[in-house]
């Protein structure tokens, strides 16, 4: 058996006017998930515990079978694993984005991805900042386009932040860190600033016309966690296609090879038909394949309309449509499409409402067909829930059959 994880971030989202009612997902033209919806099963899972922030680190945890409640420390250690970065106990790991921020005392967060910098931009920004303001106490590491790391050696990781995502357009002195360790990480990011001000990166785009990282922001800390890995749980091979440093520092911890695609990049450019080659070619060795494409969600965080629908349909033509005829001639398979969280157009962020799902299997007794297309809306009318989200992955790969049985046609 074969088993493929197609995952859209935040492709979930809340009905539009602009969309006669409906949502980006229901109006987008997705004739692979359709097929998916209407000929195998779909529903809803929850992926966000209560009380846990809504974020793709928590939900593509659930997703891959772990309890958030029980191993989520933070963002920044699951981000290090995929570096390559080794965090002793007493270590603290800070998500590092460079951000736009207007002028003023207390200026307004303009784009928390800094006008997409480039990975290339980015790291002579980071590899400066860790020679100017770095020690042998706090180390900065270059990750990809805006995504970065701070480790605070024997540093705190219980004060609060905030995700820049959840704040475009305000001011950032309410949101700034709070909590014991607070004012050793205010003052990296003062410090960050003052340096950045003047940073040939930032001459260039400014003549460029392009936003400039004026700042860094620090968020998402915690400390290395303890996760059983999912291969060994379920004796199987497995691999994991992602842009970004969280999917695949999560994939690291679950045992995951790391499978990387050549022009993959966390936004709406990613090689989107690469992803899915790669993963047909992997499943030639390997039982499972979780391919992650991030471009939905970064669309959400812009509230681009046009944006997100090109998204969703680049993901079902490409990505879907590509390993659903492909994946035929390996064997038997069950594949399933999904997206991990909202990322409302009204919003720009994160929300923990179960999103849709569809599995579908090549034995047509793992099929429930009672779906018309993939959405929101209608993953609700089947009844199908897959609540705590955490359960589906030992369903999906151990179990299939007995949650039809539980829910039935």
């Amino acid at each position: 058996m074969k088993y493929v994880v197609l995952l859209g971030d935040g492709m979930a989202d809340y009905p539009l006017d602009l969309l006669g009612g409906e949502t980006p997902l229901e109006y987008a033209r997705t004739p692979h998930m359709d097929r998916m919806a209407s000929r195998g099963t779909l529903g809803l899972i929850d992926t966000i515990p209560h009380g846990l922030q809504p974020g793709s680190d928590v939900a593509n945890l659930a997703v891959l079978g772990y309890d958030p409640r029980v191993c989520y420390t933070g963002r920044g250690p699951l981000e290090a694993a995929n570096m390559g970065i080794a965090l002793m106990p007493e270590d603290v790991a800070f998500r590092c984005n460079l951000v736009t921020l207007g002028d003023g005392t207390d200026p307004v967060m303009d784009d928390f991805t800094a006008g997409h910098i480039s990975s290339a931009e980015a790291k002579r920004i980071i590899c400066d900042l860790d020679k100017k303001i770095g020690s042998e106490t706090f180390r900065f590491y270059p990750g990809v386009g805006y995504r970065h790391l701070l480790v605070w050696k024997g540093g705190k990781a219980d004060l609060a932040t905030i995700p820049p995502h959840d704040i475009t357009c305000k001011a950032v002195g309410p949101y700034l860190p709070q909590g014991e360790g607070a004012e050793q990480i205010k003052q990296l990011m003062r410090l960050a600033r003052e340096f950045l001000a003047h940073h040939p990166v930032n001459r260039e785009r400014r003549d460029r016309g392009l936003k400039q990282a004026t700042s860094i922001w620090l968020w998402g800390q915690g400390r290395a966690p303890h996760l059983q890995r999912l291969t060994e749980r379920h004796r199987l091979r497995g691999g994991m296609i992602s842009a970004v440093d969280l999917l695949n520092g999560i994939g690291v911890y679950a045992g995951l090879d790391i499978l990387s695609v050549e022009g993959a990049t966390g936004y709406t450019d990613t090689n989107y038909l690469g992803k899915a080659e790669k993963a047909l070619s992997a499943l030639k060795e390997l039982d499972l394949v979780f391919v992650h494409v991030e471009a939905p969600d970064e669309m959400g965080h812009e509230g681009n309309v046009e944006g997100k629908i090109k998204a969703i349909e680049d993901f079902d033509e490409k990505v879907v449509g590509t390993v659903l005829a492909g994946i035929g001639s390996l064997g038997d398979f069950r594949v399933v499409v999904l997206s991990d969280h909202p990322t409302p157009i009204s919003l720009k962020t994160h929300t923990g409402d179960p999103s849709p799902f569809a599995v579908l299997s090549s034995s047509a007794g793992e099929n429930q067909a009672r779906g018309i297309a993939f959405g929101e809306r209608e993953a609700g009318l089947t009844g199908n829930l897959i609540s705590p989200g955490y359960l589906f992955m030992e369903t999906f790969i151990g179990n299939w059959r007995g949650f039809l049985e539980k829910n039935p046609r």
